[in-house]
């Protein structure tokens, strides 16, 4: 009898051993190891996906210690384990729901499609997916722009962590709501749909962003952008097509058949978006301007400017005539002849 129990003890104080040692010993991962919970799973299919992945010792220990520890639930999601840590960390972790954020950098001047393919590139699913969320869920912006066509222009430029949990409508809808906190700060937005005294010519949203858009992508100098904004706002006034080359390259995006560089061929070429031969502004922005370009749209120079040309140093020259536009032309020639 005595036997047995000493057999009996020994077994229990080497189970409780095995049990301490695979709950508490830390487990190091062979690099960086991505589990992906997916909602759904039960403490079971956990336990063995992590077990897989080799962040964890023991698939039962994982579920006895959860079955002791009950309380918050263990949080899907997409986690990264490349660090030491025993099995009460990991748990720990699991109930926070400390899971694995991919970062997506939005700059200014981004299209729709650029966008797209930032989101693939971070490892969040397919850009043409994405797309066609940008392409169809105007329903986001509707208050703001019952004509959209898309949500380009108020995709707002940022850097954005985004969880592979998350679906593409979730992050259009994070850039969206980002876009009508910047409007709301500069006063595009005082109240949805309501814009503020002083605007330019009584422009709605939807012109000033579509203006913004343009600005964004003729300059990267934020110094420039109020006299270009200036530029074009004149043109608008005196009826003269805006004239920019930016609008050409967005139509033949859309048309799929942009070949990477503009020839004068495509001066002429057919879309609505082509404000060589459209007068006016475009149906609807040409890419998502960042807060200076919006602002240089709301705010836009003083300037009697009808033309503007790149001096080939990062910079632009402005002209009041086409006298002096072409002069500028031929300054910027001698330039680029130089080189």
């Amino acid at each position: 009898m005595r036997k047995l129990f000493w057999l009996a003890l020994i077994a229990v104080l080497a189970a409780a051993g095995w049990l301490t040692w695979a709950i508490l010993t830390p487990v190091e991962p062979s690099g960086q190891t991505f589990v992906m919970l997916r909602p759904g799973f039960s403490t079971r299919r956990i336990a063995a996906e992590l077990k897989n992945a080799g962040v964890i010792r023991s698939q039962e220990a994982f579920i006895l210690w959860r079955y002791i520890h009950r309380g918050r639930s263990l949080k899907a999601g997409e986690y990264l384990f490349d660090k030491p840590a025993n099995l009460v960390d990991i748990q720990k972790r699991l109930r926070r729901g400390d899971v694995y954020l991919h970062t997506v950098v939005v700059p200014e001047g981004y299209t729709m499609f650029d966008i797209a393919r930032a989101i693939e590139a971070a490892g969040l699913g397919p850009a043409e997916d994405f797309v066609k969320v940008a392409q169809s869920d105007t329903a986001l912006i509707s208050d703001l722009d019952p004509s959209a066509r898309s949500l380009e222009g108020y995709l707002f430029p940022e850097t954005y962590e985004f969880s592979r949990m998350m679906t593409m409508q979730e992050m259009a809808a994070a850039m969206v709501k980002q876009f009508r906190q910047v409007a709301s700060q500069i006063g595009l937005l005082p109240t949805p749909g309501v814009m503020p005294d002083g605007d330019p010519a009584g422009y709605s949203p939807h012109q000033v962003v579509t203006m913004a858009s343009i600005v964004e992508k003729e300059t990267s100098v934020p110094a420039e952008r109020p006299e270009v904004a200036s530029v074009y706002y004149n043109r608008l006034a005196k009826h003269i097509a805006l004239s920019a080359d930016p609008s050409i390259i967005y139509a033949e995006l859309l048309a799929g058949s942009y070949q990477g560089a503009l020839h004068h061929a495509d001066m002429s070429f057919s879309s609505a978006y082509n404000t060589y031969r459209n007068a006016g502004l475009p149906p609807g922005p040409i890419a998502n301007p960042g807060r200076s370009a919006l602002e240089a749209a709301i705010h836009p120079a003083i300037s009697d400017f009808y033309y503007f040309v790149s001096d080939g140093n990062g910079h632009h020259r402005f002209a009041h005539s086409l006298e002096e536009h072409n002069r500028n032309v031929a300054a910027l020639r001698k330039v680029m002849q130089s080189r």
